[in-house]
């Protein structure tokens, strides 16, 4: 599945990219510096209505958010591998215990510690484009539901 969009656009799309990955928590965020991988988790965290501060967890590695559903309270977890040297260090700063948890999870720069992740990890990969849009592709694992 892929979306070209405006930064304008971002809130649709992330509605939509909701609809279709109901059966998955766990996401892969892969793009440069500066894609939108943030600015698209704020998104969804705006749909999921978080009402704290969404904000980069580049320093903190992981940020939790509660939202309420009609089956109580549930977390996303935001999670920024960027400053963590290699899988060692995300096994110990408890990246593992987020991404098995349950709970909906993005993560950026998942290519620093590729072996944590679940099986039924889906990957987004979102890249800036000319005149100020964006693309994101998602793919789904081998055996996608």
């Amino acid at each position: 599945m892929e979306w070209t969009f405006s930064l304008k656009e971002i809130s649709r799309v992330a509605s939509e990219f909701l609809q279709h990955t109901r059966d998955y928590k766990v996401f892969a965020l892969h793009g440069q510096m500066g894609a939108g991988k943030t600015t698209f988790v704020h998104s969804i965290c705006d749909i999921l209505n978080v009402d704290s501060a969404v904000g980069s967890p580049t320093f903190s590695l992981v940020n939790e958010y509660d939202y309420m559903t009609e089956a109580g309270e549930k977390q996303v977890f935001h999670i920024d591998l960027y400053r963590i040297k290699d899988e060692e260090e995300a096994l110990q700063a408890g990246i593992e215990d987020c991404l098995y948890s349950g709970a909906m999870c993005f993560v950026e720069w998942p290519e620093k510690a590729p072996g944590i992740f679940p099986p039924h990890t889906a990957d987004v990969f979102i890249s800036a484009e000319n005149e100020g849009l964006r693309t994101l592709k998602l793919q789904y694992p081998e055996g996608n539901l």
